[in-house]
């Protein structure tokens, strides 16, 4: 009942509304646990990219193999959006999520698998080990962020000690091979980065899911024309390769990779990466049977060390 519905005025009580708490400036702890979680399992993902990939080029040619993983993958991704009846995403999303499909979805698999035919999975993943420090770099330009001292010092030391281990292998001579990998951190950063960015508006799996979807106009005339101009042989290994590549490293491991990163943000989960080219280097041995170098032991305490660091540190 209003107030001058009634014969009696009512006595004056003051009814407040709880003002919002102010944003935290950082995420509760067990958000950042489990976004922690959900990224390093990411990793986990992503360290079997490159063995699966020199699987699956035993039996198909690299655009095959690019163009079959990115399309397998829409297919996936593809099914997940009509099923959940996900809507379209808003116009302004669709300029980030081309730079995800350009740099996560075509441009980071087709150069690292052109890479992986002159070099070994080993010097491919320590190359690759510079991406953490390359997606903070691209997330620091496009969202503002401003990591401390203590995280960039942290980072920068892990990276030189990626940096000196890959060019203790490659004899201090960069190939064609590196040149692939560099050009691959580069556009593979901005897309973390970005992605990183459109999983704090929407889900992660529905960025890659329609970066994926909208690569589909290159993909499916690319794998078309791959298959006929390369020769294909379904060995196991390559077939398992492949069914990898577009499963759990195309979707489901950008999945939880994208969640984690917008949990922690993207410059702490970054750092996490650091962990993927020494678990890179134990998958190389036990399914490629690549000889182990004898520098990867201190380089794993020297980037585990880094991990640490960055992680405490406040970004």
């Amino acid at each position: 009942m209003r107030a001058n519905d009634s014969a009696i005025a009512p006595s004056p009580i003051a009814v407040t509304t709880p003002a919002p708490a102010p944003a935290a400036a950082h995420p509760p702890a067990h958000a950042s646990g489990s976004g922690a979680l959900l990224a390093a399992l990411g990793v986990a993902t992503f360290s079997l990219t490159f063995p699966a990939t020199a699987w699956a080029l035993e039996g198909m040619g690299p655009w095959t193999v690019v163009m079959l993983r990115s399309v397998l993958a829409a297919a996936l991704a593809g099914s997940c959006l009509a099923a959940c009846r996900v809507r379209v995403p808003e116009r302004r999303h669709w300029v980030g999520i081309a730079v995800v499909a350009g740099g996560v979805v075509l441009g980071f698999p087709l150069l690292t698998t052109l890479a992986l035919q002159t070099s070994t999975t080993s010097h491919a993943a320590v190359v690759i080990g510079l991406l953490p420090l390359a997606t903070a770099a691209f997330s620091a330009v496009r969202t503002g962020a401003r990591p401390s001292r203590t995280f960039w010092g942290a980072a920068l030391v892990g990276a030189a000690a990626v940096i000196g281990f890959a060019v203790q292998q490659s004899g201090g001579t960069p190939g064609t091979g590196d040149l692939f990998l560099f050009a691959a951190l580069l556009v593979c950063a901005a897309g973390y980065a970005e992605g990183g960015r459109l999983a704090r508006h929407m889900p992660g799996w529905q960025v890659i899911g329609w970066a994926l979807v909208l690569a589909l106009p290159v993909t499916v005339p690319g794998a078309v024309w791959a298959l006929a101009a390369e020769p294909l042989q379904l060995t196991g290994h390559a077939v398992a390769g492949l069914l990898w590549l577009a499963a759990g490293s195309t979707f489901l491991g950008m999945v939880v990779w994208y969640r984690g990163m917008a949990a922690i943000g993207v410059t702490r989960a970054s750092q996490l990466q650091l962990a993927q080219p020494l678990l890179t280097l134990i998958w190389s041995v036990v399914l490629l049977g690549e000889r182990l170098p004898p520098a990867a032991p201190v380089t794993a305490l020297a980037v585990l060390g880094c991990i640490v660091v960055t992680q405490r540190a406040r970004s």
